[in-house]
C-alpha cells in the first residue's frame, strides 16, 4: 500500500511512521487493487489527533480518532478503517451472490439429447407477467420488440399468451375452460 505520512504541529518522528506504516501493511490482504493511505497525524494542545484516507479501485474509507495519546490514536483509527474495509467487503460479496443467483434464474441453459446425433438446447427465462386487459397487452406489445407477451388476463385471471403472427396481426393463447 502506498503510504504518506504528514505531520502537523508535531515533530516528524521515524518512529510514528513506520509504526503508521506496518500497521497499514495488513490492510493489503483485504484490498485486491493497489490503495493509497494518506495520513495525517496532528497535535492540538493535549489533544493527538489521527486522520486516515484510504483510497483504492472503487473504496473510499475515511476514519479520524482524537485521544491524548498519538499511538492509541493511530491503533483506534485503524481499528475503526478495519471494519469499515470488512463491512465494504462483505456488501460486495453480498451483491455478487445475489447477482450470480440472479443470472441463474434468468438464463438455464439445458440440453437435451434425443438421440446419439441430434442435441437440442433449450434456453430457459424466467418472465414476470401482470394482470391486464388484452387491449392494453396489444398496447404494450406496440412498445416492445419482443414476438410475444405472457400476462394474466384481468378478466378470467388466467395466463395468456399475446403474439405476433407473419401477417402483422396478432394471435392469442388462452387455456381451455
Amino acid at each position: 500500500m502506498q503510504t504518506s505520512v504528514t505531520f502537523k504541529n508535531l515533530d516528524p518522528s521515524e518512529n510514528l511512521k513506520s509504526y503508521v506504516g506496518d500497521k497499514l501493511d495488513r490492510f493489503d490482504k483485504y484490498l485486491y487493487n493497489p490503495a493509497e493511505a494518506n495520513v495525517v497525524l496532528s497535535v492540538e494542545k493535549f489533544r493527538h489527533m489521527a486522520e486516515i484516507n484510504i483510497i483504492g479501485d472503487r473504496l473510499n474509507i475515511y476514519g479520524k480518532e482524537v485521544t491524548e495519546d498519538m499511538y492509541s490514536a493511530i491503533d483506534m483509527v485503524l481499528d475503526k478503517i478495519e471494519k469499515q474495509i470488512k463491512k465494504n467487503k462483505e456488501k460486495v460479496r453480498k451483491h455478487r451472490n445475489v447477482a450470480k443467483a440472479r443470472a441463474k434464474d434468468i438464463i438455464a441453459e439445458d440440453t437435451l439429447h434425443l438421440d446419439e446425433e441430434a442435441t437440442v438446447k433449450i434456453r430457459v427465462s424466467g418472465i414476470e407477467y401482470k394482470p391486464m386487459d388484452v387491449e392494453e397487452a396489444i398496447l404494450q406489445m406496440d412498445l416492445v420488440s419482443n414476438n410475444f407477451l405472457v400476462f394474466t388476463n384481468a378478466r378470467t385471471d388466467q395466463v395468456n399468451v399475446l403474439y405476433r403472427r407473419k401477417d402483422g396481426d396478432y394471435g392469442l393463447i388462452q387455456p381451455r375452460i
